[in-house]
């Protein structure tokens, strides 16, 4: 665990940070002392979110798939802030489908959200971080963007395009000395798997080499590390949390 101060001075914005891995992330960034303003759709919903962490969080609410809504988001962070030191690109969907059912209108509601609002976001993360010298771009991707998994062509394609962006942005931007890397979860327990039926669960859960799915905090630890100075010289890295899925 990073000291308490570690990011102390530093503005992190999470998306889709409402629940599971972006929920966690938020939390862990700030208990390492940042101020971090978190993200979700619908006004609202994350105001006694914000006030639980404390140390100034706040929200902003926009669609990561609405390129209006995501401008006047960061905007508004640059009035509130000035700058913007760590960015963790978390929101996503996940909608199962085998391909000769997979509808257009299905594939482009993945796709804006997955991988365009992954580059949307980072267009103008980027604008900020630069004015402050440098910054820490964190995308989620996936194991299947890695690997691939039956019924989920379209949801591997779009986190397989988030490691693509990934890598592509790491090298231009580190000119400018912002770090871009990735995490690639496995089998995490959040709301996406609660209601696999037991057999089908149980069959996961045997193809994990340490026996469990991870956590949400599994993977915020990493995040946070990630956009910490401990990890001052790495970028362009896509990390698998995956307790051995893959091996």
């Amino acid at each position: 665990m990073l000291r308490p101060d570690a990011l102390e001075g530093r503005i992190a914005l999470v998306t889709g940070a409402g629940r599971g891995i972006g929920l966690a992330t938020a939390k862990m960034l700030a208990e390492a002392g940042a101020t971090v303003w978190l993200n979700a759709r619908t006004v609202g919903s994350l105001e006694q979110t914000c006030a639980e962490i404390g140390n100034g969080a706040r929200a902003v609410y926009f669609d990561v798939t609405d390129p209006a809504a995501v401008r006047e988001g960061f905007v508004t962070i640059q009035k509130e802030c000035k700058k913007l030191d760590i960015l963790v690109n978390n929101a996503g969907i996940l909608r199962d489908a085998v391909i000769e059912m997979a509808s257009v209108e299905l594939m482009d509601d993945i796709w804006r959200t997955n991988l365009r609002g992954v580059l949307l976001c980072a267009q103008y993360g980027a604008r900020l971080m630069a004015r402050a010298g440098g910054g820490s771009i964190v995308n989620v991707a996936s194991y299947i963007g890695r690997f691939g998994n039956t019924g989920q062509a379209v949801y591997g394609a779009s986190k397989a395009g988030v490691i693509g962006a990934t890598l592509s942005l790491a090298k231009e931007l580190a000119a400018r000395q912002i770090r871009v890397n990735a995490v690639a979860p496995g089998v995490i327990d959040t709301d996406m798997i609660a209601d696999l039926p037991a057999d089908k669960r149980e069959k996961l859960l045997g193809s994990i080499g340490m026996g469990r799915p991870g956590t949400a905090e599994d993977v915020a630890k990493l995040i946070t590390f990630l956009a910490s100075d401990m990890a001052g010289y790495v970028t362009g890295q896509v990390v698998g949390v995956d307790g051995g899925l893959v091996i």
